[in-house]
């Protein structure tokens, strides 16, 4: 009797779980797509790039003076006296470490081009997530998740239920 009752329970717990399941609805974005396909967000990204070549300009600049020196050093090297081997090695430590923390500065995942960029890029991250909700609750979607080549969190989905597009569509028009 026991038995009879408790797989009543589980078969009735499973009904409702499913019948509560098959009202959901699920729906996906490509969010890099939506980002080469708006315009702001290539703005933004060449706006990045801008801030980041001289930065990247200078990390180079400064690993050619660095391997010069080195380069220098190794020709001279037979040549200098010990005091001289020592004083020129701690030169070339000290500039390595300049440059390795112009390097964490500058590209760093807290560093300057970092802060720039999400400032740059938060305000259209912002405008995207909005759109997808607005899209999703036009569409009585329950979820969205995103589909990306660098990222595969979903890794199936129905075309149908693909909204990148409707997105971008939103986005366009305002």
């Amino acid at each position: 009797m026991k038995t009879r009752s408790l797989s009543l329970i589980v078969a009735g717990v499973f009904v409702f779980a499913c019948s509560a399941h098959a009202q959901q609805r699920i729906a996906f974005v490509n969010s890099s797509k939506i980002f080469q396909e708006l315009p702001e967000a290539q703005t933004a990204q060449k706006r990045i790039d801008g801030i980041g070549k001289p930065m990247q300009d200078s990390l180079e600049a400064m690993k050619k003076d660095l391997q010069d020196k080195y380069a220098e050093y190794q020709k001279k090297e037979s040549l200098y006296n010990d005091a001289t081997k020592k004083s020129e090695q701690q030169k070339l430590m000290e500039q390595n470490q300049a440059m390795q923390e112009y390097q964490v500065t500058r590209f760093g995942q807290d560093g300057l081009l970092a802060r720039q960029s999400e400032m740059i890029i938060n305000p259209i991250r912002d405008r995207i997530k909005s759109a997808i909700t607005s899209v999703a609750k036009e569409l009585k979607y329950n979820f969205v998740f995103d589909k990306t080549d660098q990222i595969q969190i979903l890794l199936y989905g129905d075309p149908k239920d693909d909204i990148t597009f409707k997105v971008i569509d939103k986005l366009r028009r305002g």
